[in-house]
C-alpha cells in the first residue's frame, strides 16, 4: 500500500482505477482516459494533486538562498503574487527537480515534484548551511487542479466572494493568499486554470463540491497525455540529474544575468553552452498508424541517433506524438524503431497543442 491522499476514499466512490505513481496512490481514470483529455481541452476538470510537495521559505537570507538554489533568479519576482518555473541543478548541471515558486507575503512558496520528495527535502536543506533561511514542508495541505478554458469561471461560482474576486483578477503565472487557501494560475495541461492549495480537512467537501457541479475529476493517464501535448516534460524521464536543462527544451529558464549569480550547476551549464554538438529534446509526430513509447530509437539520416523520452497516443491530433533526445544536427524528418520496425516521423518544435489550439 502506497501513501494516499485525503481524497483517496473519494476517488474509489467515483471509480477510480487506482495505479502506484511514485510511491502514492493515486487515480488513473475515471472509466476512459481519452474522454477525460477531451474534458480538459474542451471544458474543464479537477485533478487531486494532493501529493504534490509544498515547502516554504523564509527567513532573512530566503532570496539569496534561492538566487543559490535555483537555475532561474527569484529576483525576477518583482511583487508579491507572482511565480517563476525553474530547475534545481546539481553542480554537473544535471536537474535535481522542477518547480514553481511564487514570491508570497511571509517569502516564498515552491511547489515540487511527489516522487523526488524526499531527495528535495534533503537537497534544499543542505544548501542552506551559511543562509539565515528556514525551509518547512507543509505536509498539512492538499492541492487541487482546475484545467480547462472554463475552469476559472466555473470555479469561481463555487466559492466565497472573496476568492472568487482573487481568481478573476489573478494574471496567468501569479498566486496568492486568501484566508486559508492559496490560489495560483499556473497549470501542468495547455489550457487554463488553477491550483488550490488548502487545508487537508477542507479537500473533501471541497471536491465534492466541484464534482457536483459537473466537473469531471481527471486522472494521471490524461495529466500525462495532456502534458506532453503541450510539451511539458516529465521529471524522470524527459530532464533527470544527468541531463541538463540546455538538453531538456529548458533554456529558458537559466538566468544568466545577473553574472555574479553563482547557482549550483552555473559553471558546467557554461561550458555546455559553449558547444555545438550538445543533444537537444524535440517533438515527433508519427504520420502512420503506431504507438510511440519511451526509449524507442531514434534515427536521423547521417547525423545520428537519439531516443524518445516521452510518447502516446495524442487524443487530440488523433496521432502518436512523443519527445525525445536527438542529435544538435537533427533536422525536420526521422524514423523511429517500433517493433523492429522504422516508421518515419516529422521532427517538430516540442510543443504540439496549447489552449485548444493544434501547433503542428
Amino acid at each position: 500500500m502506497g501513501q494516499r491522499t485525503p481524497l483517496y476514499d473519494q476517488h474509489l466512490a467515483l471509480g477510480a482505477k487506482m495505479v502506484d505513481f511514485g510511491g502514492w496512490d493515486m487515480p488513473l481514470h475515471y472509466g476512459s482516459q481519452v474522454e477525460e483529455h477531451h474534458q480538459v481541452r474542451r471544458d474543464c476538470g479537477v485533478f487531486d494533486v494532493s501529493h504534490m510537495t509544498v515547502v516554504d521559505v523564509e527567513g532573512a537570507d530566503a532570496k539569496a538562498y534561492l538566487q543559490r538554489l535555483l537555475a532561474n533568479d527569484v529576483g525576477r519576482l518583482g511583487q508579491v503574487g507572482k511565480a517563476l518555473y525553474s530547475a534545481m541543478l546539481n553542480e554537473r548541471g544535471g536537474v535535481v527537480d522542477d518547480l514553481i515558486v511564487y514570491l508570497t507575503d511571509w517569502g516564498y512558496r515552491l511547489v515540487v515534484n511527489a516522487s523526488t520528495r524526499d531527495k528535495d527535502l534533503a537537497w534544499m536543506q543542505a544548501q542552506t548551511e551559511g543562509f539565515a533561511v528556514d525551509v518547512t514542508e507543509r505536509p498539512e495541505l492538499a492541492m487541487l487542479a482546475i484545467q480547462g478554458p472554463h475552469a476559472r469561471v466555473r470555479t469561481s461560482e463555487l466559492v466565497s466572494q472573496a476568492r472568487a474576486a482573487l481568481i478573476h483578477e489573478l494574471k496567468p503565472f501569479h498566486g496568492r493568499a486568501v484566508g486559508d487557501w492559496f490560489i495560483g494560475r499556473t497549470g501542468y495541461t495547455g489550457e487554463d486554470g488553477l491550483e488550490i492549495i488548502l487545508p487537508a480537512e477542507q479537500a473533501p467537501d471541497f471536491l465534492s463540491e466541484l464534482v457536483g457541479a459537473g466537473i469531471s475529476p481527471i486522472g494521471l493517464g490524461a495529466r500525462d497525455t495532456l502534458r506532453l501535448e503541450a510539451g511539458l516534460n516529465l521529471y524522470g524521464q524527459d530532464m533527470t540529474e544527468d541531463v541538463s536543462p540546455l538538453q531538456a527544451n529548458m533554456a529558458w529558464t537559466v538566468a544568466w544575468e545577473p553574472a555574479e549569480r553563482d547557482f549550483i550547476g552555473r559553471a558546467e551549464l557554461e561550458a555546455q553552452k559553449a558547444q555545438s554538438d550538445l543533444p537537444k529534446l524535440v517533438g515527433l509526430v508519427l504520420e502512420e498508424r503506431g504507438v510511440l513509447r519511451a526509449h524507442q530509437t531514434v534515427r536521423i539520416n547521417g547525423v545520428g541517433e537519439g531516443e524518445i523520452t516521452s510518447g502516446s497516443f495524442s487524443p487530440t491530433l488523433g496521432k502518436a506524438i512523443a519527445l525525445a533526445r536527438v542529435p544538435a544536427g537533427a533536422g525536420d524528418r526521422a524514423e523511429v524503431e517500433i517493433r523492429g520496425k522504422w516508421y518515419p516521423v516529422r521532427v517538430v518544435q516540442p510543443t504540439f497543442v496549447r489552449h485548444g489550439k493544434v501547433l503542428v
